[in-house]
């Protein structure tokens, strides 16, 4: 009597862990571009930003990003004293073009695609900020880097990121700071600071927590945006965070 052979054991591979987001904005402060100088790009800060963009692009993140010229010039700051406030202000669009050309170019270098949209006309050196175009950017892989704020004074680099974020659909506002996280008091001048892992934006308002300017925050609190703040600082906090890890904090409605 002959009888069937037992069937083959099946090997199954384990399922590798997926991101939580899809499509993210992240906002990157020229501060941070700074490192330890006192102005300007520091090579090895940048090259270790865009390493982390990197890792992520290649999860398949679609990833677009919006960056501060504060490293440059801030419309806000001491040396703009008696200017006139939107002379000021388009100073300051025009040094975050300056950075995105910069993180474009650093990108390049690993290989990762990036285009530069400007809300301010320059066709000459970037191309202007096209929501359709954007997408499909975004849809094809590359990473998509928002220049010149809004493109009107009086508004932050901040609004310009919940602005853009909404329009894109982006799932969430990634707030690349210095500091991992939002804190009850500032950690640097108080070591029992706590820090928060998840808050409500109704939260962070009554305890006046500065996670966002004013206009940025309710922006992203009416379009039901969450905001997660961490430390670019931090190796691979990038990724962690995309991956849902407990990495800084998650304000949300």
């Amino acid at each position: 009597m002959v009888t069937a052979a037992s069937p083959e054991p099946q090997h199954h591979e384990l399922a590798r862990p997926q991101p939580a987001y899809r499509r993210v904005l992240l906002k990157l402060s020229g501060e941070a571009l700074m490192g330890d100088d006192a102005y300007g790009i520091n090579r090895a800060t940048i090259e270790g930003m865009v390493r982390q963009v990197a890792e992520i692009s290649a999860l398949g993140v679609e990833i677009a990003v919006v960056i501060g010229g504060g490293n440059i010039f801030r419309g806000v700051a001491p040396g703009a004293a008696g200017m006139d406030r939107a002379t000021a202000d388009y100073m300051g669009m025009l040094a975050t073009v300056m950075n995105s050309l910069a993180l474009q170019d650093a990108l390049r270098q690993v290989g990762v695609v990036a285009r530069v949209q400007s809300a301010l006309n320059i066709e000459q050196v970037v191309e202007p900020y096209i929501r359709p175009k954007a997408l499909r950017y975004l849809e094809e892989g590359m990473v998509v880097i928002f220049a010149a704020g809004t493109g009107n004074p009086f508004f932050t680099t901040d609004t310009a990121a919940a602005l853009r974020g909404a329009e894109v659909g982006a799932e969430i506002v990634l707030k690349a700071t210095k500091v991992d996280g939002v804190y009850s008091a500032d950690p640097a001048s108080n070591p029992d600071a706590q820090r928060y892992q998840t808050i409500s934006f109704d939260e962070a308002i009554s305890r006046n927590l500065k996670v966002m300017d004013a206009t940025a925050f309710a922006l992203c609190r009416d379009q039901r945006l969450p905001i997660k703040v961490f430390s670019i600082y931090k190796e691979g906090a990038l990724r962690r965070v995309i991956m849902g890890e407990d990495e800084g904090t998650l304000v949300h409605v």
